[in-house]
């Protein structure tokens, strides 16, 4: 490109002012001398990957961490002695012992990594408080009216919201954005994506070890089965679309001239959660007496205002391997991340019988941010993407400038679940899709991953 990225998103702000969020901050203020200061809400396993990578900066300081289990302070306070960095200040306590670090004047940034119903309510009280950049995990919140309690809080004190949804940065994403937005696909048409991940061995454990370990949940259970398995029990509905809809909402505009307009959702019955207790725990075992409302496979379909459909599914209770299950299609071609596979009219090698191996478009198509930043990437979580979601945060809090991935798009990715819910309650009806943004989607524009910066 012939502009910075820098000065791209600053004549975004200026040419959008009152139409949308804008840096809490001048656009295109100087970098801050100082390191960005950071506070950490929840350290668990999730919240320590975020810990570990935060150590390992030179443009960090951590200032502050929370959490009501002691093993996990425990733990976290390992991890900094062993880098060597000085010891944060530890808040522990109740439910709303957080409240006590939200303090502009100690910290510049949250990052918020606790059970999905306490998102919500951390992120807008930090906002309250007077921070301004606030990072939290997926999802946003669990009720509809949830997101827009966030959405209304970060317009009202200009505050950055930034979902830390690390898929939009798989390398194969990336390439398949990089090409489209080359023209490659056409114009898109069609999108596919599912959160398919057996997560049985991760919503039920001994109460000791996380994973794989046994058939307890709730009280008994340990890390996430102490808490995500109770949405399976009491909710029936896509519980956790961001992973496949976000990569696939950036390559079709959503928020940023184009959005999502309705959605329907059917769910199968309930049988993969029960069956796994008892091949586990046995038959006698008191939780193979628990019902479980969580449909074993979810589908949703999703209307777009420039016409396109995403199909959604999401399926973690049943065994199988993991897939994300991209599908990207459009007037000139069609990828599947499945079989990579790639097929472009008129340029693969094959005729259309035939797929060509995507993993050389790939290689061809590789993008900026993983040819300037992938060595180092690799060396973190979930195959580098959890480097690249942090470190995108983390920049635009440092240079004050608005996060790549914003409020609106975290509310719209996240609100598919409640949406998903209503639909399948009402007989599988199509439902309207609010609009987050009240109408300045049709002004934005997309600068997300637009060069190799963050």
């Amino acid at each position: 490109m012939s502009v910075t990225r820098r000065d791209f998103v600053k004549n975004i702000s200026l040419a959008s002012a009152g139409l949308g969020l804008l840096s809490p901050f001048a656009a295109g203020a100087a970098f801050p001398d100082k390191k960005l200061r950071i506070g950490f809400i929840g350290v668990g396993l999730r919240g320590q990957s975020h810990l570990q990578m935060c150590l390992e900066r030179d443009d960090v300081d951590i200032k502050v961490i929370c959490d009501i289990d002691d093993r996990m302070i425990s733990m976290s306070k390992a991890l900094i002695q062993k880098s060597g960095k000085p010891m944060p200040r530890i808040v522990k306590g109740g439910d709303l012992a957080y409240r006590d670090m939200l303090e502009p004047s100690e910290i510049d940034a949250v990052i918020i990594s606790t059970p999905w119903e306490w998102h919500k309510p951390m992120i807008v009280d930090s906002i309250h408080a007077g921070l301004k950049y606030v990072a939290t995990e997926v999802v946003l919140g669990i009720t509809l009216e949830d997101h827009w309690e966030v959405v209304r809080a970060a317009e009202a004190k200009n505050a950055q919201v930034m979902m830390l949804e690390n898929a939009c940065y798989r390398r194969d994403i990336l390439a398949i954005l990089n090409m489209v937005r080359k023209g490659l696909f056409g114009e898109l048409v069609h999108l596919q994506a599912g959160y398919q991940h057996d997560l049985r061995g991760v919503k039920f454990n001994d109460g000791v070890t996380p994973y794989n370990s046994g058939v307890e949940f709730g009280e008994k259970g340990f890390s996430e089965a102490r808490w995500r398995t109770n949405h399976s029990v009491h909710r029936n509905g896509d519980l956790y679309p961001t992973h496949d809809v976000g990569p696939m909402a950036m390559m079709i505009d959503i928020n940023r001239g184009n959005r999502f307009e309705s959605l329907s959702s059917f769910a199968t019955k309930a049988r993969g959660l029960h069956d796994y207790i008892v091949k586990k725990g046995g038959k006698d075992h008191p939780n193979a007496k628990q019902l479980f409302k969580l449909g074993d496979v979810v589908t949703t379909q999703i209307k777009c205002a420039n016409g396109e459909t995403i199909l959604l599914q999401h399926d973690t209770n049943l065994p199988r391997p993991y897939s994300l299950g991209f599908r990207v299609q459009g007037t000139n071609g069609i990828w599947m991340n499945l079989n990579n596979g790639i097929f472009i009219e008129g340029i693969s090698k094959y005729d259309h019988e035939k797929w060509d191996d995507a993993h050389p478009w790939y290689d061809k198509y590789e993008h900026p941010l993983w040819k300037k930043w992938g060595t180092r990437a690799k060396r973190t979580g979930h195959d580098g993407i959890d480097f690249f979601v942090l470190h995108a945060f983390i920049e635009a809090a440092k240079r004050q400038q608005p996060t790549p991935m914003d409020v609106y798009d975290a509310a719209s990715w996240s609100a598919i679940t409640p949406l998903s819910e209503t639909s399948i309650d009402l007989g599988n009806q199509t439902v309207d899709f609010p609009d987050f943004t009240g109408g300045r989607w049709m002004n934005r524009k997309n600068d997300f991953a637009v060069s190799d910066e963050y």
